[in-house]
């Protein structure tokens, strides 16, 4: 059973829409932490959805796995489940933590050293709670949604479009993140088979059939989804370009890769902003350059999004911005820091540089230095703690903007054609605003060459935003000859399949090689 419900609000002065979580077969009946539910009646299933607002209110639930919090209820009796964007087992710890951008961390266990130590072998031990595999649940029920919306006789066309496209965006992205934790997995994207014994069949498809699930639905958003929602947080036209363009990209499809890319550029509606600290502050998180992003509110957790990363990123002896007594690591570092090797790869110019703190004064005698030779990496502070004192901060948490378009087209371009002058142009753009001066000589002599210096740019550019490992793989660097430079011993790029889904499953559902 999956949340049956989502209220949505637009908060004052920024239209920001803030979703709301409880738990029941389709009316409100339960509550998020810290949240109190507000009852509106007894709602059936045989009644609800029956009037445009009621569907636009059930669409809501797409939402679910795109949330910035650290779980939320679950029907599942081993407890939590977590959202893509959570700061715990997120897009930042998966793809991020696990690369060469930051040390393995051991203080806490668990998912953490498994995951942060690029070797996920223990994840195959892992409860439920700990797997996105979960999410399949959410594909089927994504597909009654979108059935249902197609099926509604009161909506107006051009609403069921936008609806639709809402829903098949939510699948596509969430078969876009299983794709590159587990591989294709098997989905149901068949209405007519839900209910049935169909739903028995666990039989993995082919990279290409999954990929095509994908595609499809990404064209789908992508062709119905206005560019500017009326509700701010709302998926929109750019995103389901962006990730269609990431699906490409990450499938060796250049040819694709680069015409999603010139898509976006053509659209007009985005361009690099002159600061680029001010694309992760609160007060300037709404801008030209970001395409979509989580919106959080700080303060208590209340149930809404909301962005704890600060206190993921802090030593327990470091005072922030705000926050004072540090964050949750221990005195050598945060749950999540920068490698020093990857802080020391930047061009001491780099204004992108600024955002890794290398030294402070602990505060527990106010006088020891912390630096390199204390810490096991440079601290993140990417995201400010400028909010409320001591709180969970607003800053919403940037998924897509457009830099990566830029290097993404620069490396399309690259790959289908070598260095051409547009493709050093675009990611000097992105330099420029770094402050740094263009590509090198050296750097744009081949497409080899060029391919190098844009998986570099792209570390500089996009740490700390969930992207990394995508360009690990693709580059061929996820190996030892790379990695263990880092301090890291890395397994297949893959996770296992957990133990108790081939054992639920009664041996239909096979287990990733190398495990």
């Amino acid at each position: 059973m999956i949340p049956g419900n989502i209220v949505t609000k637009v908060g004052s002065m920024r239209a920001k829409m803030w979703i709301f979580l409880t738990i029941a077969a389709i009316a409100i009946s339960g509550c998020t932490k810290d949240f109190d539910p507000e009852f509106y009646g007894v709602l059936s299933p045989a009644t609800f959805p029956s009037t445009p607002s009621e569907y636009e209110l059930y669409t809501m639930e797409v939402y679910v796995p795109f949330e910035g919090k650290w779980g939320y209820p679950s029907s599942n009796p081993q407890g939590w489940e977590y959202g893509f964007f959570s700061p715990e087992l997120g897009h930042i710890e998966i793809f991020d933590m696990s690369t060469d951008l930051m040390p393995t961390f051991t203080l806490w266990g668990g998912h953490w050293q498994a995951i942060s130590s690029g070797n996920f072998a223990a994840m195959r031990s892992m409860d439920a709670m700990r797997h996105h595999i979960e999410k399949l649940r959410f594909i089927t029920r994504f597909t009654k949604i979108i059935d249902d919306l197609e099926k509604a006789t009161i909506l107006t066309e051009s609403t069921k479009k936008q609806l639709i496209a809402e829903a098949r965006m939510a699948r596509g992205w969430t078969m876009f993140y299983l794709l590159h934790i587990y591989g294709p997995l098997p989905v149901i994207i068949d209405p007519a088979k839900i209910g049935t014994d169909a739903e028995a069949e666990l039989t993995r498809p082919d990279r290409t059939t999954f990929v095509q699930y994908i595609i499809d639905d990404l064209n789908y958003a992508a062709n119905n989804l206005p560019v500017k929602p009326a509700n701010y947080g709302r998926f929109n036209k750019g995103i389901a370009l962006v990730v269609l363009m990431r699906l490409y990209l990450n499938e060796k499809d250049f040819v694709n890769a680069e015409k999603v890319a010139r898509e976006i550029v053509a659209m007009n509606q985005y361009q690099l902003v002159n600061d680029y600290a001010s694309l992760f502050r609160e007060a300037t998180e709404i801008n030209k350059e970001t395409i979509w992003a989580v919106s959080c509110v700080g303060g208590k957790e209340t149930g809404q999004n909301f962005n704890a990363l600060a206190y993921y990123c802090y030593p327990t002896d470091m005072d922030g911005i705000k926050i004072t007594g540090g964050g949750w690591g221990d005195q050598a570092g945060g749950a999540m820091s920068a490698t020093w090797q990857f802080y020391r790869s930047f061009d001491t110019a780099d204004v992108r540089r600024s955002l890794l703190i290398t030294s402070y004064i602990s505060n527990t005698d106010k006088k020891t230095v912390k630096d390199s030779t204390k810490l096991r990496g440079a601290v993140i502070r990417k995201y400010p703690d400028e909010g409320a004192a001591n709180s969970l901060q607003g800053n919403d948490i940037v998924i897509a903007r457009y830099a990566e378009v830029l290097l993404t087209l620069a490396e399309a371009i690259n790959e289908n054609a070598g260095p051409t002058t547009e493709a050093i142009d675009l990611v000097n753009q992105v330099r420029a605003r770094a402050g740094l001066p263009g590509l090198n000589a050296s750097q744009t002599s081949s497409k080899e060459a060029l391919r190098e210096a844009i998986f570099v740019e792209r570390g500089h550019e996009l740490f700390f935003e969930g992207l990394r490992k995508f360009d690990l793989v693709r580059m061929g660097k996820w190996n030892n000859n790379y990695m263990n430079a880092f301090g890291k011993n890395v397994g297949p790029a893959l996770w296992p399949i957990p133990d108790y889904a081939i054992i639920n499953s009664q041996g239909q559902l096979q287990q990733n090689e190398g495990y």
